[in-house]
């Protein structure tokens, strides 16, 4: 299966901050899905748009590609599985196509004067996997990883990089409902603990009776959380 080359320049909407751009944060979604697509999922659990006065969001989306799950049938997807299962071996060429792809993107960030320190990655389902891939493999000095409905496979690269040592580990925020029945709840749990017992500081939050999907509750706990690896600045902030 060809790789999706790096200089692919992926589309994306953005939210921009209501005052001056100091961090930004990047939220990828989930199989078949959209930027502009979890940007109105957001709006539309939430009433309103995610905004902040300080931080720009990015929702980018994946490129259209083969999925083996969907039989082969195209969809928009940052990477290919086997299967959907935790017991398989991750689709490590696609995997790492993609971290290429939006490493760009972390790099355009950068460019504009943004540091490492001030930016998130994160995502919903297979957004998240993504998500740590890239942060946790590619760039372990951003500020944080959020993870919503998503996991690792049990024998991820991941685990194996970080088992490793001598990096910086970003802080990981997890939400998970309990009754998702297309990613299992112990399938997140599992790769919070996992992550944990490599000396990453986690988060875990279960939410009840919630299936494969977003609910306010959880996109509140995550703005709170977004606000405390990215405040604000406390000084020369009159307006």
């Amino acid at each position: 299966m060809a790789a999706v080359p790096s200089a692919v320049h992926l589309p994306r909407c953005v939210v921009s901050p209501t005052g001056r751009h100091s961090a930004s944060l990047i939220f990828l979604h989930g199989s078949g899905h959209s930027g502009q697509g979890q940007r109105e999922w957001i709006k539309h659990v939430l009433n309103q748009d995610l905004t902040f006065q300080h931080i720009k969001i990015i929702y980018p989306t994946a490129p259209s590609r083969p999925y083996t799950p969907l039989k082969g049938g195209l969809s928009n997807v940052w990477f290919d599985r086997f299967k959907i299962s935790m017991d398989c071996p991750e689709h490590l060429e696609s995997i790492d196509s993609m971290c290429q792809v939006l490493s760009g993107l972390v790099d355009e960030e950068v460019k504009t004067g943004i540091q490492k320190s001030r930016i998130l990655i994160g995502g919903f389902s297979m957004g998240g996997c993504m998500a740590m891939h890239l942060a946790y493999r590619s760039h372990p000095d951003v500020a944080g990883v959020f993870v919503l409905s998503g996991f690792l496979n049990k024998a991820s690269v991941v685990y194996q990089d970080l088992q490793q040592g001598g990096r910086m580990l970003p802080e990981l925020f997890q939400c998970h409902g309990s009754a998702d029945n297309l990613v299992l709840h112990a399938w997140g749990k599992e790769t919070n603990s996992k992550l944990k017992s490599l000396g990453v500081s986690t988060t875990f939050h279960s939410l009840p009776n919630l299936n494969h999907e977003l609910n306010k509750t959880e996109l509140e706990k995550l703005k709170s959380w977004i606000l405390t690896r990215l405040p604000g600045e406390t000084d020369g902030q009159s307006e």
